[in-house]
This record gives structure tokens, C-alpha cells and sequence, in this order.
């Protein structure tokens, strides 16, 4: 991935309604204006920018009790299935700009349609405070940013947003690092369907590196696509204020940068999002510009490129 360019797709997906609170709208606009697409074409990247999803309500859903603003939520799902899906078929890497956790429900489904088609399987690498394995039945909320990773693995078809038969993701493929937020039913729900969780005290105890070492090898064994997830709150708050699901103890500056580092060496990223960014909790952009920074190292860019900054 770092020594030949790609084409990237950039997808925008405003969407706030998944996570309870106003501000994750404007995450896509903050990822531009922190200069995601510069920095793409600077590594010799190919970038094209689709522009923001603005799907209409899918107004055949039925309002869930136990999932909050389903409609919109739907709609947004449906639109990134066939966008995502589009863009991988037609030889690009799609990179969604969120918008709320909530948005995977339909890139994660997109991209396990390509992979499908591909004759391969697809991995998530879920980089995230939580394990957003909850359903309308098991969410203390309904708020259906804690729902997606239920939902692409088929274990929360509580409304027929997508088509039933679709392609879903193997519970099993679906390794989660930097978890340390997580409900009673949802940890019961993760352990019973083998979900690969590296908490925060696996990261402690057996190093990032490690870790990615045998996330990388087990997928490269399986001649697997991956797709991959990242959430401001993995970070630490210190690092990145700009989400409304802030949890202590988050992953290190260089902790994330080594994932993406091994990540690009690895040449299996077959997609990712951007998600839960909100500007209205940031600190000057500073999360923005983490973010991009992060995507750099994703898509090449080598420690002896960076650049210096005054104190």
C-alpha cells in the first residue's frame, strides 16, 4: 500500500442520529477542512471526493422502541451498502468520513457484499472504546451507534433494513482492540458468538505489536479483505476531545500510529472509516487533524516524512 498508489474514495455519511447527540454531522466537513484529501494525494494517492450522502428517510421502516431514530439510521445504511459496495467493485477504497458509529451498519455490509463476490472473507479490525455488539434488545440506550457490529454479523435483524439474505461478517473475523467500555448483556453476547477481544489491559500486558502481528497473520492465512473501523474514542481523551463517548485510558499516540504503520505493510486494507468525530466537543481541530494524521500512516507515509512542528 505505501509504494503504489491507490484510488481512494472518499464518502462522506453526516450522520448524528445513531449516537444520541447533535455534532457528529459535521465530522466529515472537519476531516476535509483538516486536509484528509492533500495528504492522500500527497502519498500518491488517486483521490476522488463523492461527496456527502443525503439519503431520504426510509420511511418503510417501523419506529423500533428499542432503537432510536431507525428511520434515518436505515436510510443512511441502505445509501452506504450501495455506495461502499459500488466503490469497491469498481476498483477503488472506500474511506467513509463519519458521522456516528452507527454508519458501519452499512459499510461493513457493503464491503462483505464485495468480498463475497470476491470469493474471499472479509475481517474488521473494530478500533474502539466499545464493543457496539448491543441490539434493540440488549441496548440500555437504543441508541444504535452501539449496535452496527451486531448488526453486520447478523445478530440484530430487528427490522429488514438491508436484504435479508445478504452476506454477513463472521463474528469469529471480527477482531476488537482498544475496548474498554462494555455492557454486562453485550460482554455476554461477544464471549457466546467468539468476537477477538484485545482490551485495554491486552494491549498492557502483551504490547500493540504483538497484537497486530497476529491479527495481520491470521488474515493474510485466510486470504482475507479487510475492513477497517476506527473510532475517536479509541484514542485516549487527551489526545483526541473531540467525541461525545470519551473513556480513560485510551490508546497512545504511538500506539495508534504503530497499528496503521503495520497495517500499510501489511497491504490487506481493503476499506475504512472515520467515525464519531465531533467538532463541536474538539479542541481546535485537534482531533480533525489526528485523525488525518493516523490515515497518513495507513496509506504510507513513513516516520522520516514527518514533518516537524514548532512547540
Amino acid at each position: 500500500m505505501a509504494d503504489k498508489g491507490i484510488h481512494i474514495a472518499l464518502i462522506g455519511a453526516p450522520l448524528e442520529e445513531g449516537s444520541g447527540r447533535r455534532g457528529c454531522a459535521m465530522g466529515p466537513a472537519a476531516l476535509r477542512i483538516a486536509g484528509i484529501e492533500q495528504t492522500l494525494s500527497e502519498l500518491g494517492h488517486a483521490v476522488t471526493d463523492e461527496g456527502d450522502l443525503k439519503p431520504l428517510p426510509a420511511r418503510d421502516l417501523p419506529n423500533h422502541p428499542g432503537a432510536n431514530h431507525l428511520q434515518v439510521v436505515g436510510a443512511f445504511t441502505r445509501a452506504l451498502d450501495a455506495a461502499v459496495h459500488e466503490a469497491a467493485r469498481a476498483g477503488r477504497l472506500p474511506l467513509i468520513l463519519g458521522g456516528d458509529h452507527a454508519l458501519s451498519m452499512g459499510s461493513v455490509s457493503g464491503m462483505a457484499r464485495h468480498a463475497a463476490e470476491q470469493g474471499r472473507p472479509l475481517f474488521v479490525l473494530w478500533l474502539d472504546a466499545h464493543a457496539d455488539f448491543n441490539s434493540p434488545a440488549t441496548s440500555p440506550s437504543g441508541n444504535m451507534h452501539g449496535m452496527p457490529v451486531a448488526f453486520f454479523c447478523g445478530e440484530a435483524e430487528f427490522a429488514p433494513i438491508l436484504d435479508a439474505e445478504r452476506p454477513f461478517v463472521d463474528p469469529k473475523k471480527v477482531f476488537q482492540v482498544g475496548i474498554r467500555s462494555v455492557d454486562a448483556r453485550e460482554r455476554e453476547e461477544i464471549a457466546e458468538h467468539g468476537v477477538r477481544v484485545f482490551d485495554m489491559r491486552s494491549i498492557d500486558e502483551t504490547g500493540m505489536a504483538h497484537i497486530m502481528h497476529e491479527i495481520i497473520s491470521t488474515i493474510k492465512a485466510a486470504n482475507g479483505l479487510l475492513h477497517v473501523s476506527l473510532d475517536v474514542d479509541f484514542l485516549d481523551p487527551e489526545l483526541a476531545p473531540g467525541v461525545g463517548t470519551t473513556v480513560p485510558g485510551g490508546a497512545t499516540f504511538r500506539e495508534a500510529h504503530l497499528i496503521m504503520e503495520m497495517l500499510c505493510d501489511s497491504g490487506l486494507v481493503s476499506s475504512l472509516d472515520l467515525v464519531e468525530l465531533n467538532p463541536f466537543l474538539d479542541d481546535r481541530g485537534k482531533s480533525a487533524r489526528v485523525l488525518v494524521e493516523l490515515t497518513a500512516s495507513l496509506f504510507g507515509r513513513r516516520i522520516l516524512d514527518r514533518p516537524t512542528r514548532a512547540a
